[in-house]
């Protein structure tokens, strides 16, 4: 059986599909109620494949909240396969009849249904307009794949997803995410570039995945460490550490306490590197649990 192709050069000249004239052909509207807000900017959807590395392996891209295909279609013109997810059965059985061509010779998969239910298949880069109201659960989905991520979020959420320590921004959601990789704002959307407008700009954000600079005996409890730490975010680690076992899991905060040094005890949360939180949670899992 052989591999399947990318587009002919020839198929690859044709004008991209005309997102306005795809929501026609729909017959439906988006629904802000049901999170859908489609991208219609005919600029930015052919930016937005753009921002993948530039060594980034395209042979199989998976696509969340497909919609009526106007990044799908940007989508299949670089990559080799393209599986995309759409959760309303309106809009997936459309993206069948629209794609109809890929999905035959085996260049696009609809999956029908929830993205943070079904089994995701394997996928070497994934590029979507998410839903916003599933931003968070979706993004730590794909997050441990280690594969490049190029996606659009409210915009405060992407700010918080690249911010540094030492910012208002800076947070979980900071430390949680550049864990994974180095996560960048790429660009910044008006609301204007969608139909219907949501209530908030949004962004683009780059996640080129890499090791972190530091290691970390158990993910899960790091990662968990870290949401507990910041839930009292204005209060001193020495004090964190002591009021928050029931969320990262010590058995005795207070040993940990006894053998942290002074100058991080002292510090908040917001003021702690990643790196500063991994040597933290490593002593926290040695003493602690």
């Amino acid at each position: 059986m052989t591999e399947p192709q990318p587009d002919t050069p020839e198929a690859a000249a044709r004008a991209p599909r005309d997102p306005d004239r795809l929501i026609e052909r729909a017959g439906l509207r988006g629904d802000p109620n049901q999170d859908q807000h489609f991208l219609v900017d005919d600029r930015v959807l052919a930016r937005i494949p753009e921002y993948l590395p530039e060594d980034a392996d395209t042979s199989h891209v998976l696509e969340v909240g497909g919609g009526t295909g106007a990044l799908t279609d940007r989508l299949l013109r670089i990559a080799d396969r393209v599986t995309v997810v759409e959760r309303d059965s309106r809009l997936a059985a459309f993206l069948r009849e629209e794609f109809a061509a890929e999905v035959e010779n085996g260049r696009l998969t609809v999956l029908e249904g929830d993205a943070l239910e079904l089994d995701l298949p394997e996928f070497t880069a994934c590029v979507s307009n998410l839903p916003y109201g599933i931003s968070s659960e979706i993004t730590f989905r794909l997050l441990p794949r280690g594969v490049p991520l190029v996606l659009m979020f409210q915009k405060e959420f992407g700010e918080r997803m690249a911010a540094e320590s030492g910012t208002s921004e800076y947070g979980r959601l900071s430390v949680s995410a550049q864990h994974y990789g180095d996560v960048e704002v790429v660009e910044t959307v008006p609301k204007g570039a969608f139909s219907p407008a949501p209530a908030v700009e949004s962004v683009v954000v780059r996640v080129t995945p890499r090791d972190p600079d530091y290691e970390v005996d158990d993910e899960s409890f790091f990662l968990d460490f870290v949401k507990a730490l910041f839930t009292q975010r204005r209060k001193t680690i020495r004090n964190g550490i002591r009021n928050t076992a029931h969320i990262s899991g010590l058995s005795d905060p207070e040993a940990v306490v006894d053998a942290a040094d002074e100058a991080t005890l002292r510090k908040r949360a917001g003021k702690m590197s990643p790196s500063e939180f991994a040597a933290l949670a490593t002593l926290a899992d040695e003493h602690g649990r």
